[in-house]
């Protein structure tokens, strides 16, 4: 009888066939929630998963493992969020990612069942994390503590739209708002450099993204730490003469104490007509000591400046801004301050939120001036009714414009398309043939407090 002993060669072909068997058995769903720097996450989580051999899968019933790419900037998100886990099959495995697991793990731990939990932009990790939770290892918790170093741009992954890129340029901020949780899980400013990000751009632009959104928690932070800033990004990345012509660029929330400082050079950078004539400048409350207390470092009247200027070079300039109403301290009068902001700026968009204490912010110890939870709804109601006021009139001056416009996305009604114009305006279109990826000339026919309603004219 002889005993046969595997050579280090039959050991290893065993042991990947073993792991590779593994992976097919189990077919993975993310679940993401957030603002676009968490989709940009959810992105590379995708890529680096199908780039480690694992199966992806559209339909969270099917799937064995469900990874939750959560947000924790909202109460209310929150809640939802940990409702969705508990709803989760029992014979799932769950994966918590992003910045919840950093700002809440106590409640996660005890109402919610999970196999693993790490931060946000977490990709290039998850991979082994599953491998382990395949395996039966204890729930693993990756070090809840915000990232030493910034998750390389190279990694790969998979865009939910195959024609826009969503490029984070910098990881974490330098605010500090009393009321913000997440410069707790993404941490201090880290930027990427000019060439990264041009890079990225080109790769993506490869493999057919033609509209580019240069995401962050405060765009207007970028560079500070190494000595550049966005209005120099921005030139450099238009000028550099391996960027196409047919290229789409929309810029993302900017800080605007940080505008201020670049504010000519950023303006003449936007003139680029590959850059989106489109500004996202919170407000967050129209009245001086409230943003003080928020600690917002800057004045209404400082905040009206900036538009004032960005419009008189930007006439038709699409203005989205963000509100929080009931932050404690908000009198009436503070309250009405904010509503005669928002009537004199005129916002296309106003996204209007209502004040939730976060924990580990400043806020979450206020004891003073705290705002009934009632009143703070009907705060919420009122600006809410005025935002959508505001914005079907200001969706009615452009009736009857016409021009180019980018077709990015398909719409919820059958056969109609959701198309942009230089203002980052959405124009709806109607058409039974495929329209992705077109540049058309369309013409404004219709509005509705949120889009456009356009025809091909050509």
């Amino acid at each position: 009888m002889y005993l046969s002993i595997p050579d280090k060669h039959t050991t290893r072909f065993y042991a990947q066939k073993q792991q590779l068997t593994r992976k097919q058995m189990h077919t993975i769903f993310i679940k993401n929630y957030g603002c676009a720097s968490n989709t940009a996450d959810a992105e590379t989580i995708a890529g680096c998963l199908k780039q480690a051999g694992y199966q992806l899968s559209t339909n969270e019933t099917e799937a064995t493992i469900i990874i939750y790419n959560t947000c924790a900037v909202k109460g209310p998100t929150e809640n939802r969020i940990i409702n969705d886990i508990k709803q989760t099959p029992k014979n799932k495995k769950i994966i918590l990612t992003g910045c919840l697991p950093k700002i809440n793990l106590e409640r996660l731990t005890k109402e919610v069942h999970f196999d693993a939990a790490t931060g946000p932009s977490t990709g290039q990790e998850i991979p082994n994390i599953i491998q382990q939770i395949i395996q039966n290892q204890k729930p693993t918790i990756t070090p809840l503590t915000p990232p030493k170093e910034k998750p390389p741009l190279t990694l790969p992954k998979l865009p939910t739209n195959p024609l826009i890129s969503i490029i984070p340029i910098n990881f974490g901020c330098l605010g500090n708002c009393s009321y913000c949780c997440v410069v707790h899980a993404r941490g201090h400013l880290q930027s990427y450099t000019i060439p990264q990000i041009t890079h990225r751009i080109q790769t993506d632009h490869q493999i057919g993204c033609q509209e580019f959104w240069l995401t962050s928690q405060d765009t207007a932070s970028y560079g500070h730490d190494i000595n550049t800033n966005l209005a120099q990004l921005l030139h450099h990345t238009t000028t550099t003469q391996n960027l196409p012509q047919n290229i789409h660029i929309r810029v993302g929330m900017m800080t605007p104490n940080l505008v201020t400082p670049i504010q000519t050079q950023l303006i003449n950078a936007f003139k680029d007509p590959r850059i989106f004539k489109f500004l996202h400048l919170p407000i967050q409350s129209g009245d001086n000591k409230i943003l003080s207390a928020m600690n917002r470092f800057y004045t209404t009247e400082e905040f009206q400046t900036i538009i004032q200027t960005f419009k008189e070079t930007f006439p038709n300039l699409t203005l989205a801004t963000d509100v929080i109403v009931g932050f404690p301290g908000e009198t009436t009068q503070a309250f009405n301050n904010t509503l005669n902001i928002l009537k004199k700026i005129q916002p296309d968009i106003t996204n209007v939120s209502k004040f939730f204490a976060r924990p580990k912010t400043p806020a979450w110890n206020i004891q003073e001036g705290l705002v009934d939870k009632d009143e703070i709804k009907h705060r919420s109601t009122l600006t809410a009714e005025l935002a959508k006021q505001i914005s079907t009139q200001r969706n009615k001056t452009w009736i009857g414009w016409s021009g180019e416009a980018f077709v990015d996305e398909k719409g919820k009604m059958p056969h109609t398309w959701i198309s942009r114009n230089f203002a980052y305006k959405p124009i709806v279109i109607k058409s039974n043939t495929t329209l992705l990826g077109k540049t058309l000339q369309v013409e404004i026919t219709e509005t509705s407090p949120t889009y456009l309603k356009g025809k091909i004219i050509n």
